[in-house]
């Protein structure tokens, strides 16, 4: 893959589709885990909702990879060590990524392990990480105006 230059378009879709997923997920009753689990279209909303949100992370990195340095890794944990061999992510960032790649991959693999307490916490008390993953690759690519092509 011949490195280019990342389309600031697509950078902003897949954020705007990260914060979106985001969004949804607090119009969830994210401050009462009995009325979480008690209701389950809310956990099911809550998993799809993360799961989306995630999977846009992954795929805005994997974009950021591909254009801007001509690498295309296949699995997600894959794209958080690549982002952190580019300096895009900071090493500690680079790790959580891939905790978070890591567990969208327990979501849809191994979906029956996951307890409606473990997804409240997560959603409740974690989303943040998604948060910090998503500015700190809008950050690189802001800072790296050379490597973005801002045409539509």
């Amino acid at each position: 893959m011949t490195p280019g230059r990342v389309k600031a378009a697509t950078v902003m879709h897949k954020a705007g589709q990260v914060r979106e997923m985001l969004d949804g997920l607090s119009r969830l009753p994210l401050h009462d885990p009995q009325a979480f689990s008690e209701d389950p279209v809310v956990g099911a909303a809550a998993e799809s909702y993360l799961r989306r949100a995630l999977e846009a992370l992954m795929d805005l990195g994997r974009h950021v990879l591909a254009k801007g340095f001509g690498e295309g890794p296949s699995e997600y944990k894959e794209i958080a060590v690549s982002l952190g061999r580019m300096d895009v992510l900071n090493e500690a960032d680079a790790a959580l990524m891939a905790q978070l790649a890591g567990y969208r991959n327990r979501m849809v693999h191994f979906y029956d392990e996951i307890s409606s307490a473990e997804l409240f916490e997560i959603c409740a008390h974690q989303v943040g990480d998604v948060r910090r993953i998503l500015a700190a690759l809008l950050m690189w690519v802001r800072d790296n105006p050379e490597r973005v092509d801002t045409a539509i």
